[in-house]
């Protein structure tokens, strides 16, 4: 069984989450919120300092197609920025990939709202067209063609489409995205110094990339809305990088977890054992597998880490809300959880959104 749905979201951690959607939302369509929650982090003490934390968080998607963003705000504390300079062979996510079936077309809207591009339209090293720019905050983002698309919208891009990591030791890495995370196939592996990255820190450097793909279709409930994703390793072959979020707390500034939607928390918990990667938290642990609360939805969650402590989150979802408005929630326990959800269902979230 594949135990894994798709990308369900990337986390962003901003100082004003509602300033930080409605950003996401006019520029990049992510105007879907699925889960608004203010409340407090008491899992994640491995990665908050020990202590519980106040924060609040929402979900949006955008129903192109892709994953989410979960935009995320400490409440009682100023977030805190890296203490250097980002660099590319940094250790951590450096961008988040979103998809975009016209990426001239979405170049030209960016421009024109004054959004910061960086640079022309580029090609990536297997051809395709990829375009560079920056949120308010810093975090850069790279749309990249794809033709799929889940449902078609006035915006010029989809939603998430994978991310750009650092690391250390690339055979390491490739190792880990291939075996716990099912990324397979090699698109491209290529050392050298790319034109598409010039314009960005670091970009100048010899670099190491390789572009992963998952060969095999993933099966659940919003696997046509996730659609196929890819990973992207970079490592600098003339610098030591630096850990992104060193000396940092989860949900400071930047670009804070990778998660994926998956199918039976058990199962993965069990395979990310025998693979050498346990669970650092998990919000099943001592409750049998029971739910988490999480605002109009609830699930299970859990974390581990890549080989450079870059996080990785698990989310088995239990209940989403379809039509806030009237009650009506999926409960998809009650479901064959390989089995998608009909389009229809998950077009309706979409429903008075521009």
């Amino acid at each position: 069984m594949n135990l894994i749905s798709g990308i369900q979201q990337v986390g962003v951690g901003v100082k004003k989450v509602y300033e930080a959607l409605d950003w996401y939302h006019k520029h990049l369509g992510f105007n879907t919120p699925v889960i608004d929650d203010a409340g407090t982090a008491e899992l994640m003490l491995p990665y908050t300092a020990g202590k519980p934390q106040k924060r609040h968080a929402v979900m949006a998607y955008n129903l192109q197609g892709g994953g989410g963003l979960e935009i995320w705000q400490y409440v009682d504390r100023t977030p805190s920025p890296p203490a250097f300079d980002l660099h590319l062979g940094d250790l951590g996510i450096h961008m988040t990939k979103i998809k975009s079936k016209d990426v001239k077309a979405l170049y030209d809207r960016l421009k024109k709202e004054n959004v910061a591009v960086l640079g022309d339209l580029k090609k990536s090293p297997d051809g395709r067209s990829v375009l560079y720019f920056s949120d308010p905050y810093g975090n850069l983002f790279q749309a990249v063609e794809t033709e799929e698309v889940f449902k078609k919208t006035k915006y010029k891009n989809g939603g998430v489409f994978g991310a750009v990591i650092g690391v250390s030791d690339m055979e390491a890495s490739v190792a880990f995205y291939r075996d716990v995370l099912g990324y397979d196939r090699i698109l491209y592996d290529r050392t050298e110094a790319f034109d598409d990255y010039k314009e960005i820190p670091g970009g100048a450097w010899i670099l190491r990339r390789v572009l992963l793909t998952h060969s095999n279709k993933r099966p659940g409930p919003f696997s046509r809305l996730f659609g196929k994703s890819e990973i992207e390793l970079i490592r600098s072959e003339e610098r030591k990088g630096e850990k992104i979020f060193k000396d940092r707390l989860w949900g400071d500034l930047g670009f804070i977890h990778l998660c994926f939607d998956v199918l039976d928390m058990n199962a993965l918990k069990e395979k990310c054992e025998k693979a050498g990667f346990p669970f650092t938290v998990d919000s099943g642990a001592g409750q049998k597998g029971e739910s988490f609360d999480m605002g109009q939805g609830a699930g299970r969650f859990s974390y581990i880490e890549d080989p450079d402590g870059t996080l990785i989150e698990f989310v088995e979802t239990h209940k989403i809300p379809v039509i806030k408005k009237l009650g009506w929630f999926i409960d998809l326990r009650k479901r064959d959880r390989e089995k998608p959800l009909p389009d229809f269902v998950l077009k309706l979230l979409d429903i008075g959104r521009d």
